[in-house]
């Protein structure tokens, strides 16, 4: 370890799961020794001290805690955790066996204030919004595959009435209940956007590469490529935007297009959530002109990988220029000029001496073709990190080779849409705080892993309004 004690003590005092296994804290008044990220009462400094290991904490005569469970941890296990999944995992498979939030707490067995803390934790989200969001889910697939009355559907996921289930799907869809039923023949669909939506912002986001290969903004009309269907063949997907609505226009696999463009709006965001905490903590500067912006989503986990690796340590344009390369060796134009995108057994069939022509690092080029070898062969399955918690998500990346902490929240935000997520050493989020907050210099990791905590449980949205506060006003 190279921090001293003052800064592993911060990192205590912010329960910092990210520093779990690196160290561990005993405690000299109670005899007992946690996990960094332990939500027990915080020690004074005096009383605090760190080990390496475990083994080392129980050398110096301590006990392990019953709340954080070292031990466990440390060993791969981790008991808690695997509570809190398979509670989610009951939810989710019959939200209407739980009436409220006030039910999920009397099923876990722990107390309201430990199970929100574990909840938010682990998935970024509350009790209440992960049932909200298992209640969705299962009526978004009765739509699709029965004809059943929308009070019958309503009633089977748990909503108290009809009205509610109309208000919660209107909400997080951009469509009525009826409308998405619809999806099952439709070659167009159309979302309406929320009061003030900011429409600019997408725009920006969407046409920030104008050389893309396999997207193209021309005014209010983004076309791009999305692979769709269980063959995951390449389909022409067009929006027409305006400050109300977006119009879609695809040819087959309308619902899956249809949940592509939810995640592009960011509709099942709460950015009115956040929007009342910067206020709330006197940043009103943050969101000022853009109280709805949301985390624009990636087409799909494997982009959004491929982008995390290629992205890290360099700056945008060059990026942008080996993102160009890669699809041009590794795809085929498909239609429009545009580009199928890349697949993981496409990069596969690289090899990286093929990329280093095309200015990639010997680094890169391998974190590349060796992530998309994984998924290949089995070792790596991109669908599954969507139905995980983050906490799994983020241990299951980190063990990728080249991917790191950047890369790993950058992909858990842009396109495994977790709420609590900071690119740790991303120049926008430093250069954004630095202004915010009127500091003297950049922050450092360190500094920024204070500075952002107080905007969670929100700090993916805390981390795009950042991106854009020192861009030029729309």
């Amino acid at each position: 370890m190279r921090m001293n004690p003052a800064q592993l003590y911060e990192r205590v005092l912010a329960s910092d799961a990210s520093y779990n296994g690196r160290f561990f804290f005993g405690v000299s008044t109670t005899g007992i020794y946690c996990l960094p990220s332990c939500s027990a009462r915080k020690p004074k400094p005096e009383n605090t001290r760190f080990f390496p290991t475990v083994e080392a904490a129980r050398a110096a005569g301590l006990r392990p805690c019953k709340k954080c469970h070292p031990d466990d941890f440390a060993r791969g296990a981790d008991p808690v955790l695997e509570s809190i999944e398979q509670l989610v995992a009951e939810i989710r498979q019959n939200p209407a066996a739980f009436e409220d939030a006030r039910a999920i707490v009397k099923r876990s067995g722990f107390g309201p204030t430990r199970l929100f803390e574990l909840f938010r934790q682990h998935y970024h989200a509350t009790p209440a919004d992960v049932l909200l969001r298992a209640r969705l889910d299962m009526a978004k697939r009765a739509l699709l595959a029965t004809g059943a009355a929308l009070a019958d559907i309503a009633s089977s996921a748990g909503f108290e009435s009809l009205s509610v289930f109309h208000e919660h799907f209107r909400a997080c869809n951009g469509q009525t209940p009826l409308a998405y039923r619809e999806l099952r023949s439709a070659r167009s669909f159309e979302i309406t956007l929320p009061a003030g939506y900011p429409l600019a912002y997408l725009k920006r986001t969407l046409g920030r590469d104008p050389h893309s290969l396999t997207e193209r903004l021309d005014g209010d009309v983004y076309t791009t490529v999305a692979r769709l269907g269980p063959e995951q063949s390449p389909t022409l997907l067009t929006l027409h935007l305006s400050p109300t609505h977006v119009r879609a226009e695809v040819d087959a696999h309308a619902s899956e297009a249809q949940a592509l463009v939810i995640a592009l709006l960011g509709l099942d965001q709460d950015a009115a959530a956040f929007a009342r905490l910067a206020r709330k903590l006197g940043l009103a500067r943050l969101v000022a002109g853009r109280t709805e912006l949301r985390v624009a989503q990636t087409p799909s986990v494997f982009d959004g990988l491929l982008w995390a690796i290629i992205g890290q340590q360099i700056n945008l344009p060059f990026a942008f220029q080996l993102r160009h390369r890669l699809i041009a060796l590794a795809s085929r134009p498909f239609s429009n000029g545009l580009y199928a995108p890349t697949t993981a057994a496409d990069i596969a069939r690289i090899d990286p001496e093929q990329l280093k022509p095309l200015q990639f690092s010997r680094s890169k080029a391998t974190y590349v073709i060796d992530t998309a070898r994984l998924i290949v062969e089995g070792r790596l399955n991109l669908p599954d990190l969507r139905g995980m918690s983050a906490t799994r998500a983020e241990r299951s990346l980190l063990a990728i080779r080249g991917l790191g902490p950047w890369s790993v929240n950058y992909l858990m935000m842009r396109s495994l849409g977790f709420a609590d997520c900071v690119p740790l050493g991303d120049t926008g989020v430093t250069s954004g705080l630095q202004s915010l907050l009127a500091l003297e210099e950049r922050p450092d990791i360190e500094a920024t892993k204070r500075l952002m905590a107080v905007f969670s449980p929100h700090r993916s949205l805390a981390t795009s309004h950042l991106w854009q506060l020192n861009q030029p006003a729309l």
